[in-house]
């Protein structure tokens, strides 16, 4: 059984407007981060945030978690982005007293939603007393970072089309009359990283017990890597209703552990990213002593990387 999977690739995205920072005046600014080349130069390039990534993978989640009736709290049911702090059936449990401790605390919130188990919590509330218990999410985001010299963004005008009174400016309050706007958008390859931590779905982060049977831990973990595959298939996010971007291509390796050996992952802003988990994958598994305990797929296309996910998903299954 797969205890972790990492996967490391490039996204080609074209004409997007995903992650923002904001807006000045009537312009809309994207989102940009500083990076390092191997020459020690430094480049500024478009990137979305793993928030983004993240968030796109829960609200997928969410749809896997109703169609296959998993267990879900009253905060994530609605998508409240308190998740379970928002359901106060949990946090007003007379049950729970002054003496309760927290790890019976956290098995419950693990047993009650498949989405606080996967995607994390910190859970805040006064529950007997005040708590501070953490959570830790199954699946981690790296930021989704434009490849230097292979992503561009441009600032396009648009104007609202009002058939009277195209006299108005701008500066109405109430965004009313012949408004005009500066809108990003970019487009380019861009090197994805995530890690999934399959052994930790159903896991008491405070005993490291699991408090959910086989059969369960499955379903989630399918659940899981379902919506992980959705979210590349449909990244949602800002200004899809018109900007809905052109996903191209993704190209990369997946990388799977069996053991308590972790899946390598290295990020595709290294040209020879491929080769160098190759490298990692075989020094680990000499290194284990205990065989092949990690294994490597590259994928040529979307297509080839949904074909191999599902194959490890039908694996999960059986």
């Amino acid at each position: 059984m797969y205890a972790s999977i990492s996967i490391s690739g490039l996204l080609t995205l074209e004409l997007h407007a995903l992650n923002n920072e904001g807006a000045e005046g009537n312009t809309m600014m994207t989102r940009m981060v500083d990076i390092i080349d191997r020459d020690g130069k430094k480049h500024t390039v478009n990137a979305i945030s793993g928030d983004m990534f993240k968030h796109i993978l829960v609200e997928h989640l969410l749809g896997e978690a109703r169609r296959d009736e998993l267990p879900l709290c009253n905060g994530c049911r609605v998508f409240d982005p308190n998740r379970i702090q928002a359901d106060t059936e949990f946090t007003g449990d007379k049950s729970y007293s002054r003496d309760t401790p927290e790890s019976v605390i956290l098995s419950d919130a693990v047993r009650r939603c498949v989405i606080d188990d996967c995607a994390g919590i910190l859970i805040t509330s006064e529950i007997g007393k005040k708590r501070s218990i953490a959570r830790k999410s199954c699946v981690e985001f790296g930021w989704v970072v434009g490849r230097p010299d292979a992503v561009t963004t441009d600032s396009y005008f648009h104007a609202k089309y009002v058939p009277e009174g195209r006299g108005e400016g701008s500066g109405e309050a109430a965004n009313l009359g012949q408004n005009i706007f500066h809108r990003p958008a970019s487009s380019g390859q861009y090197a994805v990283v995530v890690n999934v931590d399959l052994y930790k779905v159903g896991r008491n982060d405070i005993t490291l017990e699991h408090v959910l049977d086989a059969p369960e831990l499955n379903r989630r973990k399918a659940a899981l890597l379902r919506s992980l595959v959705s979210a590349l298939v449909k990244p949602t996010g800002a200004h899809r209703n018109t900007q809905n971007p052109h996903v191209v291509d993704f190209t990369g390796v997946i990388a799977s552990s069996r053991s308590s050996v972790p899946a390598p992952s290295v990020s595709a802003l290294n040209v020879e990213y491929a080769d160098q988990i190759e490298g990692v994958a075989d020094a680990l598994n000499t290194m284990s002593g205990a065989g092949e305990t990690v294994s490597v797929h590259r994928f040529g296309s979307l297509a080839a990387f949904s074909r191999e996910m599902a194959r490890m998903i039908a694996e999960i299954g059986s």
